[in-house]
């Protein structure tokens, strides 16, 4: 019998936390809607796509949720953030803020999917450097990067765009920065190449 279900990809994850992990409960719950020779895809962003049936998202998103698990849309989105594994204690990595930023932007629309990435210190855990967006802590201040490529043989690091910003500061800036992109990029123009048309000054 032919499988006619229509189906809608979301991209899930255990939420920002001390390293990518999954606890049994969620782990369970994601093999509840999943076929018995069914895959599941790993990304690089800490997430994993899976489908599940569209008439009955809104239900099965909730049961996700009530396990911990976060659910973004796939495509053309700012991603979850990627971070480093917060080897030091939530409060001195700076976990707070990673959750906050997270729960700002990951899902917004932008013209080509966004990747920010944030690290708790200096080492860069997070990559930072590599990713559209990077957000590193200093101390008790951030820094943050733009415009960084991790693939290609133009990869290069991002460009320091503020330092030394609040938390509230960071979330405004870097909400401004996706703002900018999703009004002034052109359709399906990746941030890399759209940092490189318009130049720092029109997003700082």
């Amino acid at each position: 019998m032919v499988n006619d279900v229509k189906k809608i990809k979301y991209a899930i994850n255990g939420g920002i936390g001390f390293g990518a992990k999954l606890n049994a409960k969620q782990l369970v719950m994601i093999s509840k809607y999943m076929d018995e020779e069914e895959e599941i895809e790993l990304t690089t962003f800490q997430q994993l796509y899976i489908e599940i049936p569209e008439d009955k998202e809104g239900d099965i998103i909730e049961e996700f949720q009530r396990v911990g698990l976060e659910c973004y849309p796939v495509g053309n989105f700012v991603k979850s953030l990627r971070t480093c594994n917060f080897c030091k204690g939530e409060e001195e990595e700076g976990m707070p803020v990673a959750k906050e930023l997270n729960q700002r932007i990951a899902g917004k629309a932008v013209p080509f999917t966004l990747k920010v990435a944030y690290t708790g210190c200096p080492v860069g855990c997070g990559e930072p450097m590599l990713s559209d967006i990077g957000v590193m802590k200093i101390g008790e201040r951030y820094n943050l990067y733009v415009g960084g490529k991790a693939k290609g043989k133009d990869a290069e690091v991002g460009s320091l765009l503020m330092e030394n910003l609040a938390p509230e500061e960071l979330y405004n800036k870097v909400e401004k920065v996706i703002a900018v992109y999703a009004q002034m990029a052109k359709r399906r123009e990746t941030f890399f190449k759209f940092f490189k048309r318009i130049g720092k000054s029109t997003i700082n």
